[in-house]
């Protein structure tokens, strides 16, 4: 069993993450469901969507969930669901999910600490050097 990995983001943002990643790593390491939350999405309904999922997801192994941007719709539906089985880290990036998706033996705790690592490590400014 291993942690289960629900990615919540606005359009297909996630669905474009998520298939970019398992053609990066070659698998789907974890137990994944990606769901839309639309600019214009009923709040209720899309709730329940994701407390369905989340519980499908969660074999024992609590669930990690991974949304676009904190403060918008995905974030704070997931934050309603939080509970010490889940938790929610904000800001997907690609390196983000790689990272996650790297290590699927890691418990919740340790896998939302790589997420946040991956993602933070991912970004980087780069100029050109003067000659």
């Amino acid at each position: 069993m291993s942690v289960g990995l629900l990615i919540l983001t606005h359009n297909s943002i996630g669905q474009t993450l998520y298939d970019t990643a398992v053609a990066v790593i070659g698998n789907a390491s974890l137990p994944t469901r990606v769901l839309v939350a639309s600019m214009d999405c009923d709040t209720d309904e899309m709730l329940e969507q994701v407390r369905i999922n989340l519980q499908k997801l969660n074999t024992g192994q609590g669930v990690l969930i991974l949304t676009d941007m904190y403060g918008a719709t995905p974030s704070n539906i997931a934050s309603e669901l939080l509970n010490p089985e889940r938790i929610l880290v904000s800001g997907i990036n690609l390196p983000m999910l790689v990272r996650v998706m790297n290590y699927p033996d890691l418990e919740l705790n340790d896998l939302a600490e790589k997420a946040v690592s991956g993602g933070q490590e991912g970004i980087l400014a780069l100029t050109a050097r003067g000659d």
